[in-house]
């Protein structure tokens, strides 16, 4: 079994780009805190390498920015390539499969808008009787 759900914010702007094949592919990285503090007294933070595909990516980079908290569920995936000096580089990133966004892009970059006054469906006007023997609970 390979599961693993991170929470966590973005260390900068994820990167989407195409394949050959035009599949989005997003790319970032997710700071996330560990759950205990280190024999100074410090909270230590793991950086994970993250990607994700096609629609998830797309929502990953359109709604998402660097800082944003978003919730990962995915699969912990190796691989290796040759660097520019010839030698095997060897990568572990999370492969994100669901994404949740605990803050979007919009909230990041501008202030919120207060919200309007909305008109309260059970107002005095409208008073409902209602005794503990109708409730169903």
């Amino acid at each position: 079994m390979n599961n693993v759900s991170l929470v966590g914010r973005l260390t900068k702007d994820v990167e989407l780009k195409q394949t050959g094949s035009n599949t989005a592919v997003a790319t970032g990285t997710l700071a996330v805190n560990r759950q205990f503090k280190s024999a100074n007294g410090e909270k230590e933070v793991d950086f994970i390498n993250i990607v994700a595909w096609r629609k998830t990516a797309e929502i990953i980079a359109n709604y998402t920015s660097k800082g944003s908290q978003i919730g990962i569920t995915g699969r912990i995936q190796t691989r290796s390539y040759e660097g520019n000096d010839g030698k095997r580089v060897y990568v572990t990133e999370v492969v994100a499969e669901t994404v949740m966004l605990l803050d979007n892009k919009s909230n990041n970059q501008q202030p919120q808008q207060p919200q309007q006054k909305q008109e309260r469906p059970f107002s005095a006007s409208s008073a409902v009787d209602v005794d503990d023997l109708t409730l169903p609970f």
